[in-house]
């Protein structure tokens, strides 16, 4: 009974602020649904490329990888995906702002090459890599998921308004440089700010990043996703940034790994903002699967990338709670293939296809190609 007490209340205060509380240059939801119908449904999946430890080997001069870029992103669209999320880091941009630049303009165009659209993230809190450098990076930990996944801009930062003025021109820079470019589908402007890992105090900088894009006005929407599910466990001292989030999102975003019954409750709550719904992060095995969540999303019209597509230096395919030297896992978490292009399950692979074989917007069909 508790907690079906605390869930109306949360309901509540997210209507209460998604109706009395709009900001003024902030999409209307007409615009936001037209956006979002006029597009293929959005399928795909979180990026970083196999050789790549965290953002820096991605984006660093040095270990930017093209090649591999391209051969990855080549199986992406073989599964049917259209939309590819990737991870700045504001250091390799202050680092050298037009190679940076260059960097990512390499990306976009291998995405267009295979019709694939961006999901481009600025911030986010999630990492356990502090302290980082730019140049060489350290090795992989064996056995353990993500061992040097680094936060931007990192809790210092977060919490030192004196350091947002150089991530303002970072941020600026970027959504000037591709405010009309439709190679990107949207724009997340800090991911997960819910999660206040390492002390950083997430809403000052949260607000001043939307005001930074609302200044830019992008064709393309702002978003920043919801971590948790609102009520849930760990999220009731974060009310204040999910309702920040929700009064000032152009479509809705949020992450959700837990079961199928824990999804369909994510989107019956989010459904209330009366906008386009993207699940930007989602599967994580055994607990949430492609054959479970996916037709899930299809059929309720929500956008859906889930987390890792090959399995390299990260080890996004081991549990978050795998230690050093632990073995492959039968069951991977993460990921979809190994480095030499072969799936972790054809079935799996097959699945995928199915259902991603018809991305309309209107028709919706279950994996095995009938209508639902």
């Amino acid at each position: 009974m508790k907690k079906v007490l605390v869930f109306v209340f949360v309901l509540s205060f997210l209507g209460m602020y998604g109706c009395t509380q709009k900001a003024a240059e902030r999409w209307s939801e007409e615009k936001a649904n037209e956006w979002y119908d006029a597009q293929e449904w959005p399928v795909g999946m979180n990026y970083v490329t196999s050789t790549a430890i965290n953002q820096f080997e991605m984006w660093q001069d040095e270990t930017f990888d093209p090649e591999t870029i391209d051969r990855e992103l080549g199986w992406a669209e073989g599964l049917g995906f259209n939309a590819v999320r990737i991870f700045l880091h504001d250091m390799v941009w202050e680092a050298d702002p037009e190679g940076f630049k260059k960097r990512l303009e390499q990306f976009l165009e291998i995405c267009d090459k295979y019709k694939m659209k961006a999901i481009i993230t600025f911030f986010t809190n999630g990492g356990r890599f502090e302290n980082p450098k730019l140049g060489p990076q350290p090795e992989s930990v064996p056995g353990v998921h993500n061992s040097q996944w680094i936060q931007s801009p990192g809790s210092v930062k977060v919490n030192d308004p004196q350091a947002w003025p150089v991530l303002e021109r970072y941020v600026k820079d970027i959504l000037t440089t591709y405010t009309d470019d439709d190679r990107v589908l949207l724009w997340c402007l800090y991911n997960e700010p819910e999660n206040l890992k390492l002390g950083a105090e997430s809403l000052p900088l949260l607000r001043e990043v939307f005001k930074w894009g609302r200044e830019v006005n992008p064709s393309q929407p702002l978003t920043a996703p919801i971590w948790l599910l609102p009520g849930s466990q760990g999220t009731r001292t974060a009310l204040d940034i999910v309702s920040f989030v929700g009064e000032h999102s152009d479509v809705m975003s949020f992450h959700c790994y837990y079961e199928p019954e824990v999804m369909e409750t994510f989107i019956k709550m989010l459904k209330r903002f009366n906008r386009p719904l993207i699940c930007t992060e989602y599967m994580g095995r055994p607990r949430s699967t492609f054959e479970e969540i996916l037709p899930i999303l299809k059929r309720e019209k929500v956008g859906a990338t889930n987390w890792g597509l090959v399995a390299g230096k990260c080890n996004f395919h081991l549990q978050w709670s795998s230690k050093a030297g632990d073995p492959e896992p039968e069951i991977w978490f993460h990921d979809i293939y190994r480095v030499d292009g072969t799936p972790y399950s054809q079935r799996e692979v097959d699945f995928i296809r199915n259902l991603t074989a018809d991305k309309s917007q209107t028709k919706q069909t279950d994996a095995v190609g009938e209508e639902i």
